[in-house]
């Protein structure tokens, strides 16, 4: 499974953008997707992740009420929009593939990872 992400840019705070994360592959609804980002000296958190029908979703709590992770298996793509972004929301963010149960929150459980989109909100 190959991912790409996309959609990153610079935005003012309080503004909103989609993050899209394009995949190949006929298995794409057996995968999890999560996303996960990595600010500066910090380490890679989990940001949101969609089960593979689209059916259950988890966020996490510093961008729950905020973000909203999609998916659309016929264009084998999952998207994030982003809305009332912060400062703090500044970072890389990846897409990954992973086929747990359940929606893991922790990135040695996915198996294939995107090149990352930049994401940088000024205030």
């Amino acid at each position: 499974v190959q991912l790409q992400a996309s959609g990153g840019g610079v935005v003012q705070a309080g503004g909103s953008l989609r993050l899209s994360c394009a995949t190949s592959g006929r298995t794409f609804s057996s995968y999890i997707i999560g996303w996960f980002r990595q600010a500066p000296g910090k380490e890679r958190e989990f940001v949101s992740g969609v089960s593979g029908n689209g059916g259950v979703t988890h966020y996490a709590d510093s961008v729950k009420g905020r973000f909203t992770i999609s998916r659309d298996n016929a264009k084998n793509t999952v998207y994030l929009q982003m809305s009332m972004l912060e400062p703090e929301d500044t970072a890389l963010y990846y897409c990954a593939a992973g086929q747990t149960i359940l929606i893991a929150t922790t990135a040695r459980y996915y198996n294939y990872w995107g090149q990352g989109t930049l994401v940088t909100v000024s205030s």
